[in-house]
């Protein structure tokens, strides 16, 4: 794409906007992951330094949130499972759920992947260990697997909530979040838009969706 001399690259996740950052410091890089802010890319929302803008989900700030909801959503469950991927969710966060789950004499098991290969296997330990219910964390890993999730937790039974409300549309139990196709047709389209018109990188915020 560098090479290319295109005008602006589009990344999301932080691993892809990382090797974006790596071969250009000048072309426009529209990212979309979940901390701007905490991983790096920009040293303030309003005002984004270097080449690199875009939208700072803050997605997994909601997973405690929705381990509450998919609580709430299973009458009696006492034990329960948490799907997370090692590249986006920090051991704290995991620690958080436990706490929060013991709070709720809930058991949490936690079971993490890296790679997309291993999510099939994780969902069996973790139907396995008792899990009624999935709570699937965060990742743009387990977005892109979302149908193989979906169709092992219906084979299994076993009720899962999404980080995206549209996942709760293709056939999830639940989801619950800003909705990808108001962040692509309202923040994303907008944003990038801006970017070939030619406005300065540091003149465009990052945003943050607001609407589930």
């Amino acid at each position: 794409m560098v090479n290319a001399r295109v005008d602006v690259i589009s990344a999301a996740g932080d691993p892809a906007i990382h090797a974006a950052q790596q071969v250009t410091k000048t072309i426009p890089i529209f990212g979309f992951t979940d901390d701007m802010v905490g991983s790096g890319f920009v040293s303030s929302m309003a005002r984004p330094n270097g080449n690199i803008t875009g939208i700072s989900l803050l997605a997994t700030e909601l997973d405690g949130k929705r381990q509450e909801i998919l609580i709430e959503a299973v009458p009696g469950v006492r034990r329960m499972a948490v799907l997370a991927d090692t590249n986006t969710t920090a051991p704290a966060k995991l620690d958080a759920l436990q706490e929060a789950a013991r709070a709720r004499n809930v058991e949490l098991s936690i079971h993490q992947i890296g790679r997309g290969e291993e999510i099939a296997a994780a969902i069996d330990m973790a139907h396995a260990s008792g899990a009624t219910a999935l709570n699937v964390l965060a990742s743009p890993i387990l977005v892109l697997n979302r149908r193989l999730i979906m169709d092992r937790v219906a084979a299994l039974h076993m009720p899962a909530i999404y980080q995206w409300p549209d996942e709760a549309e293709e056939g999830g139990f639940i989801g619950y979040g800003p909705s990808v196709i108001q962040i692509n047709r309202e923040i994303s389209a907008r944003l990038t838009a801006k970017l070939l018109c030619g406005t300065k990188v540091a003149d465009i915020p990052v945003e943050q969706p607001t609407k589930g």
